[in-house]
């Protein structure tokens, strides 16, 4: 099977929205009156992101995945994207699953597959994703990290942490029930993208991040672009592990360590990290169930830079975390 025969028979589908589609030099997207465009990229390296026994449609779907999770993040509305694939072989079936989860995914969210590349090489997949977000006159009503206010409470969708749990299991450093390790696998390897809740909180949210490297890592970003430090409850934050009681045969000390690090550092979660004014409480679970997504107020954010870690007492902790980081 040849290069243009592969993007033929997997990934060439009919135009909707681009004047012009997969096939030619370029794609054409035309930018939606009123509108301004919204674009990320994001690169999955086998062996650094993903482990080769992966099942290849659920790769399909998280390649796309992590690329609409900033759209959420942005608060912007999934149009189109580009797939960039390099490929060891030309492996039908292993390409039948790929392009079925990532269409899947594609096609629930009205994103259309408009050109990329194809090469041989090592399996590496890189997606650049593009959205609208309304720009009325001479504002946006995108989000930013560099919003946040003191004084706005912090808040994380969904549960995080699970996707680091499996890959405790995957290193061999952790036991987990067979029903509970499938779970975090799934996690881990079919992230679900806050779409709906990225759009719900337009003007809402001051700020918000996708939690892609960590919790601590990604909230960081916020605090930076923002200048302003904040505090996070640990007793509100341990409940975002949603296979927190599969620890339950460890010792309870170390139970409580490695929920935390997974919480707090974990990553891959593809959950989003954001803040709005207290006032806003109850217009953010407004949002939370139009979008049929929860969410958690963990903490606060405060004038001193730098992010407080609150045991249950309110006592400070002195442990530290950190993000994930492909260079540290």
């Amino acid at each position: 099977m040849g290069e243009f025969d592969l993007i033929e028979r997997f990934f060439k589908r009919p135009v909707r929205r681009a004047d012009l589609g997969v096939g030619d030099d370029c794609a054409l997207l035309p930018p939606a009156p009123g509108q301004q465009l919204a674009i990320s990229s994001d690169m999955l390296v086998e062996g650094r992101h993903f482990l080769s026994t992966v099942d290849p449609a659920r790769l399909g779907h998280k390649a796309l995945a992590v690329n609409l999770s900033d759209l959420a993040a942005c608060g912007a509305e999934p149009v189109a994207f580009t797939l960039a694939l390099a490929l060891p072989r030309a492996d039908a079936v292993w390409l039948e699953g790929f392009s079925r989860g990532l269409l899947a995914l594609a096609d629930a969210h009205g994103c259309e597959l408009i050109g990329g590349d194809t090469t041989q090489g090592p399996l590496n997949i890189c997606i650049t994703v593009f959205g609208h977000v309304p720009k009325p006159g001479s504002g946006s009503l995108a989000l930013l990290r560099s919003g946040a206010q003191v004084g706005d409470d912090l808040y994380v969708s969904g549960t995080v942490g699970d996707a680091r749990l499996a890959l405790e299991v995957f290193r061999g450093t952790l036991s987990l029930p067979q029903a509970a390790f499938d779970a975090a696998r799934a996690r881990m390897e079919q992230p679900t993208p806050r779409v709906a809740l990225g759009l719900a909180l337009r003007g809402i949210a001051t700020s918000a991040a996708d939690i892609s490297d960590g919790l601590i890592g990604d909230l960081g970003h916020i605090l930076k672009a923002s200048r302003v430090g904040a505090s996070i409850a640990t007793a509100a934050a341990l409940p975002l592990l949603a296979q927190r009681a599969a620890l339950a045969a460890l010792p309870p000390e170390r139970a409580d360590d490695l929920a935390l690090e997974c919480v707090l550092a974990g990553g891959d979660d593809y959950e989003l990290v954001f803040t709005a004014p207290p006032q806003h409480r109850a217009a953010i679970q407004a949002a939370a169930a139009q979008a049929q997504t929860p969410v958690t107020r963990i903490g606060q954010i405060e004038a001193e830079p730098g992010l407080r870690l609150l045991g249950a007492q309110g006592q400070l902790l002195t442990r530290r975390f950190a993000g994930f980081d492909h260079f540290a």
